[in-house]
C-alpha cells in the first residue's frame, strides 16, 4: 500500500517510518473489514463465499496477467482500466445475485440479475477493457539507444 500505491501511484514522498505507518494503519483497516464481512456473511454457505472470492480475483487478475504475457501492446493503462472493471464488475454482479438478494430478505426470483456467478461477464468484460484501453493508449515499441560500440 505505502510503496505501490501511495508513493509510486498517488505520487506521495513518504520517508521509510511515514511508509511503516501507512503499512500498519491499511492492516489494521483490511482486518476490521475482514471482520465486518464476516460478521455479515455470517450465515452464508462458505464454498460460496470462496467461489465469489476466486471470481472476483480471476475477473480483476486473469485478464491483465495473460494480455501482459501474450500481447506486446498491453499498457500499464490497460492493466488498471482492466483490474477495476473486473473488481466492480465482479461484485456489482455479485451483490445483485439471487443468492445476495435472499439475504437481504427479499425475494431471490426478483434479483435483477439471474445467475450468481459473475465470471462469464465480468472476464471477458475486463479482458475488451484492457485492449480498449491499452490501443488507446499505445506508444509503440521503445527503441533502444544504439550501442557506440562497432560489430567485429
Amino acid at each position: 500500500v505505502a510503496h505501490d500505491i501511495m508513493d509510486r501511484f498517488a505520487g506521495l514522498n513518504m520517508s521509510e517510518k511515514q511508509k511503516v505507518m501507512a503499512g500498519k494503519v491499511s492492516a489494521v483497516v483490511i482486518g476490521i473489514i475482514a471482520i465486518g464481512l464476516g460478521i455479515t456473511f455470517q450465515g452464508v454457505n462458505v464454498s460460496f463465499l470462496v467461489g465469489m472470492a476466486f471470481a472476483v480475483a480471476a475477473s480483476a487478475n486473469l485478464p491483465s496477467i495473460i494480455m501482459l504475457l501474450f500481447w506486446p501492446k498491453t499498457t500499464p493503462h490497460g492493466i488498471v482500466a482492466s483490474i477495476i472493471t473486473g473488481i466492480t464488475t465482479s461484485i456489482g454482479i455479485i451483490l445483485l445475485s439471487p443468492t445476495m438478494y435472499s439475504l437481504y430478505g427479499f425475494d431471490p426470483k426478483t434479483a435483477p440479475i439471474p445467475f450468481s456467478n459473475p465470471g462469464i461477464f465480468s472476464i471477458p468484460l475486463s479482458f475488451i477493457m484492457l485492449v480498449i484501453v491499452s490501443l488507446m493508449t499505445y506508444t509503440g515499441p521503445k527503441s533502444q539507444p544504439e550501442s557506440s560500440e562497432k560489430p567485429a
